[in-house]
C-alpha cells in the first residue's frame, strides 16, 4: 500500500510540475460540474466506456469476470452481456462499423464480435499489454500503461504510435482512451486526472482534475481508482465512472482560473 501511493504521488506531483510550467502556453486546467448521477455496477471493473448509436457499452475486467455489455443508463443494469472465460481479462473496447473490438490485458489477443448479434467473429494476436480503446471513427486508438498511443488498423495492424507528453516530458499510465471532437482524452492510472491530448503531435493541451467525484461516503473495500470516460456525441454530454464504482456521472468541464 505504502508503495502504491508513493507511486501515485510521483505520477500527481509530475503531472503538475510538468502543467505548471506549461501553464502560460497551451495547457487548460479543468475542474468538474456533475450534472446528474446514475447507478453503475459495484461489480463492474470497468475498463472501457464508449456510446455507440445512443446506446452505452462497458467491458469489464478481472480474470472470471471479465464481460462485454449493452447498459441501460437509468438503472445501470445491463441489456445484454457477453462473459469471458477466465483465462481472459479483458480491457478496452470499441465499436467501429457494427463490430465490436476488445482488447485483453496480458493474453496477447484481441477479439473481434457483431454488434446486433454479440457473436464471435474473429481472433487476432496482440503483442503488447492491452489496456485502453478508443476510436477516430476509422482507426482503432490504443494505450498499453506507458506513454505511447498506436493508432490500428481494424486487424490489429500498427500503423503509427504516437507519444504523449506535457511539455516535453513523456506521460506514462495512459489507460481508458475517448475520442472527443477530434481529441482524446485517456485517465491516467491510479490518478484522478484526465489529460486531453492532441491526436496528431501527442501533446497534452488539457488536464482534467477529477478529484472528488464519487463521495468517500461512497466508497468501500472493492472501490477502485477513476476510470471510463464516455462521450455522447448526439447529446453532446460526458460520462465518467470507476471500477467497482457504485455512481457514474454526467459532468461539464470547467476551465479553472489561472492564478496571477
Amino acid at each position: 500500500m505504502i508503495k502504491r501511493i508513493f507511486q501515485i504521488s510521483i505520477i500527481v506531483l509530475s503531472i503538475f510540475t510538468a502543467s505548471a510550467a506549461y501553464a502560460g502556453n497551451k495547457v487548460v486546467q479543468y475542474k468538474l460540474q456533475v450534472v446528474k448521477e446514475y447507478p453503475h455496477d459495484i461489480t463492474s471493473y470497468t475498463q472501457g466506456l464508449f456510446f455507440y448509436n445512443d446506446a452505452l457499452y462497458e467491458s469489464t475486467g478481472l480474470n472470471g469476470l471479465s464481460t462485454f455489455r449493452k447498459v441501460d443508463l437509468g438503472s445501470g443494469k445491463f441489456l445484454r452481456r457477453l462473459n469471458f472465460n477466465k483465462k481472459y481479462f479483458i480491457e478496452g473496447s470499441v465499436i467501429i462499423n457494427n463490430e465490436i473490438f476488445l482488447l485483453t490485458w496480458q493474453n496477447n489477443v484481441a477479439f473481434v464480435f457483431d454488434r446486433p448479434s454479440f457473436k464471435y467473429k474473429a481472433t487476432y494476436p496482440y503483442p503488447r499489454e492491452g489496456w485502453g480503446l478508443t476510436t477516430d471513427g476509422e482507426k482503432l486508438i490504443a494505450s498499453n500503461g506507458s506513454s505511447d498511443l498506436y493508432f490500428m488498423d481494424t486487424k490489429f495492424n500498427v500503423e503509427k504510435v504516437v507519444t504523449v507528453k506535457l511539455n516535453g516530458h513523456p506521460m506514462n499510465y495512459l489507460n481508458e482512451l475517448e475520442y472527443i471532437d477530434g481529441k482524446i482524452y485517456a485517465n491516467v492510472y491510479t490518478t484522478d486526472l484526465i489529460l486531453i491530448i492532441d491526436p496528431d503531435s501527442g501533446n497534452v493541451e488539457g488536464i482534467v482534475d477529477c478529484t472528488g467525484l464519487l463521495p468517500t461516503a461512497l466508497k468501500d473495500k472493492n472501490t477502485d481508482v477513476l476510470n471510463g470516460i464516455a462521450y455522447d456525441p448526439d447529446s453532446k454530454k460526458l460520462y465518467l465512472t470507476g471500477k467497482n464504482w457504485p455512481r457514474m456521472y454526467e459532468v461539464r468541464l470547467v476551465e479553472s482560473q489561472s492564478k496571477k
